[in-house]
């Protein structure tokens, strides 16, 4: 049964509306559907709106990655999400010819090679657009900007204007991220004067659109340090760039606050979530530390190692609760026979699952901490606390196994759910093979082979 018109226009409309990894997804999802069917009319929307956004984000590159959430973000500069399908609206409207020169070029385009000319050619025409807010659809998108923030579309329409030289400079940015030398670093100065050439004030705001093109934001400290030939901070702080060192260090106190407040109740997802958060700060110092000339005993530098003793102080507290808590988690008790002084494993009552659940949240934190580790300045103590909770489970798991032999164990399941415990345990600390064998252990003794299978 085909759609009829008016649901084919409501199909339209929502794909039209949706956002692009929503429409990446149903495009996957129809993939296979062929024919005349529903889905098949819905399948062609689907890749004729894929088309036309592939269009359209080639045409706008510069700012597409700018154009996200409510515009609002803190931490750079951005606009709303809505903002891209409006103003292509409103281009397809008055610069029809234009765009379909820029999808002729698209056939055989090649970056670094084709001439994009016909692509910066539909900026310049959004730019005035945005201006004069005319038609409607750029009206509605400056309102939109300006409700984000005062300058919004202002600031808009002068990332359109420098939008071919950061074009041009995002072919370049793989190379320019990882390894400086003289062709790159000169090429890196060269778009940043081009962009200058512009507007007095493009400075500030190349970067922010170079740092939008980044996998990570923060990188761009590398082409600021090229294109200022690694600056000493009180140069840099007092320019129009040192906003985005102050935004890298602020970084570094939010992931900090972020890891002290690890929910250890919280399980594999919160461990990962807090090492990413490590990683993110020994990654961040170092770049501060490569890009600007720092003083360990003033501004910025000073700054930079307080944050660095923080990173230390708050991850071998918690690699010194995780030690504590495996203890917690595999209680003792005084021993039956007086002449023994140490305690033994208490095999009465199953594990504590709160605890059990906090010792592998921070043991997987210890775990998944190892690559920043050494860099961060508590590899010493983490390797600590793995070797002695290590020789901890091994004696436990020693007297474990003695108590069954012996038939001393006050319940046996529950001796087994402990040694099933330490095998878990084991994995985190040591590896996947120290695990298995205090499985086979466990399996030998809770059942031994008997007479015939050993003989056999």
């Amino acid at each position: 049964m085909a759609l009829s018109e008016r649901k084919v226009e409501i199909v339209r409309t929502l794909v039209a509306g949706a956002p692009d990894h929503v429409v990446d997804g149903l495009q996957r999802a129809l993939g296979d559907v062929m024919g005349d069917s529903p889905l098949a009319v819905v399948r062609r929307l689907v890749q004729r709106e894929v088309r036309d956004r592939q269009l359209r984000n080639l045409i706008l590159q510069p700012i597409v990655p700018m154009c996200v959430g409510d515009g609002r973000d803190p931490h750079g500069l951005t606009f709303p999400a809505l903002v891209l399908p409006l103003m292509w609206k409103g281009l397809k409207a008055i610069a029809a010819p234009q765009i379909e020169e820029a999808a002729g070029a698209l056939f055989d385009f090649r970056p670094g090679e084709s001439s994009p000319a016909p692509f910066d050619a539909v900026l310049k025409t959004a730019a005035a657009a945005l201006r004069v807010r005319d038609p409607k659809e750029f009206r509605m998108a400056a309102e939109l900007c300006e409700g984000a923030r005062a300058d919004g579309a202002a600031s808009l329409a002068a990332c359109l204007d420098i939008g071919p030289v950061v074009r041009r400079a995002t072919l370049r940015l793989a190379d320019w991220v990882a390894h400086f030398n003289e062709d790159t670093t000169a090429a890196a100065r060269l778009a940043y004067r081009d962009a200058c050439a512009i507007s007095d004030d493009a400075g500030p705001r190349y970067f922010e659109m170079i740092a939008a093109h980044m996998p990570h934001p923060w990188m761009v400290l590398r082409v600021i340090s090229a294109v200022m030939d690694k600056p000493n901070e009180r140069y840099l702080a007092e320019s129009e760039l040192g906003a985005f060192a102050e935004r890298a260090m602020a970084d570094i106190d939010e992931a900090l606050q972020a890891v002290s407040q690890l929910d250890v109740d919280g399980g594999a997802e919160a461990a990962k979530a807090a090492a990413a958060k490590v990683e993110l700060v020994t990654q961040l110092v170092s770049e501060l530390e490569s890009c600007i000339a720092l003083s360990r005993d003033s501004g910025w530098g000073r700054r930079l190692l307080r944050q660095k003793n923080s990173l230390a102080s708050v991850v071998e507290g918690r690699i010194r609760d995780a030690e504590k808590h495996v203890a917690l988690s595999l209680p003792t008790q005084p021993p039956k026979l007086r002449r023994l002084r140490r305690s033994v494993p208490r095999l009465s009552i199953s594990p504590d699952r709160r605890l059990v659940g906090r010792a592998m949240t921070l043991l997987q934190f210890a775990q998944a901490i190892r690559g920043s580790a050494n860099y961060g300045g508590f590899a010493s103590a983490r390797s600590r606390m793995l070797d002695k909770v290590g020789d901890h489970l091994d004696h436990y798991v020693e007297e474990v196994l003695d108590l069954i032999k012996s038939g001393d164990a006050e319940s046996e399941p529950v001796a087994r759910e402990f040694l099933a415990l330490a095998a878990d345990y084991s994995c985190l600390v040591r590896d996947e093979k120290a695990a298995e064998l205090v499985r086979r252990r466990a399996a030998a003794v809770v059942f031994p082979a008997t007479p015939a299978a050993r003989v056999g």
